[in-house]
């Protein structure tokens, strides 16, 4: 998309790519929304959700409101990147970056969530470890943030297996009952000691260009 290259912006690993979440390709994963492929037992996601909405249409609907009002805020406080997962050329999952007050602090946190057809491949932790590569080669971070409720053990377990340290926990809210999280966090050396030279950055200069990075 020319007119706005942040679209633009790939991650590739040998197994998958991370792209920018362009309509077209948010019009393709919403078939996986849809047929409720996000789900999983126990609940992995904190309020609010809208992958708990039981309607199908209306759950693609809440979603992708949701990214639109996302996608778009920039600012120096807050800002989110939105990347379709692709393996074999289809679309199978959502993974994010995002930055708080990151020409400060330089920290940035990730979320993702994989279909249930590809869970327990190995997807998942190489997705994670191909935003984290955009985070600290291509944007500079100096740490990563994470967190997953206690009974997530998944998720928990690639941020164990990437190097990420425990940092307390903290309560969120799932369906609006109270749940335990376990927050981790990766700082840059711990990433440098396993960082891999089979990820490679596309159109990373449209980030240096449009984030406030600096």
């Amino acid at each position: 998309m020319k007119n706005y290259p942040l679209l633009d912006v790939r991650v590739s690993t040998p197994t998958l790519e991370l792209r920018g979440a362009t309509d077209e390709l948010l019009d393709q994963l919403a078939e996986v929304v849809r047929a409720g492929k996000t789900h999983a037992e126990p609940a992995p996601y904190d309020d609010p959700m809208s992958f708990y909405e039981t309607d199908p249409d209306l759950r693609v609907a809440k979603w992708l409101r949701a990214i639109w009002r996302r996608r778009g805020a920039v600012e120096p406080d807050a800002w989110r990147l939105y990347f379709v997962v692709m393996v074999d050329g289809r679309p199978v999952g959502e993974q994010t970056l995002s930055g708080m007050h990151f020409a400060t602090l330089g920290t940035v946190a990730t979320f993702s969530w994989l279909s249930v057809d590809l869970r327990a491949r190995g997807v998942g932790r190489e997705m994670r470890e191909a935003i984290l590569h955009l985070a600290f080669d291509g944007l500079g971070a100096r740490e990563a943030s994470s967190d997953a409720f206690v009974d997530n053990p998944g998720s928990n377990a690639i941020s164990r297996r990437l190097g990420y340290e425990p940092n307390g926990y903290d309560w969120g809210t799932r369906r609006g009952e109270p749940g335990l999280l376990n927050r981790w966090r990766l700082t840059r050396d711990a990433w440098e000691t396993r960082r891999r030279d089979d990820i490679r950055l596309h159109n990373i200069e449209a980030c240096h260009a449009l984030l406030p990075l600096s």
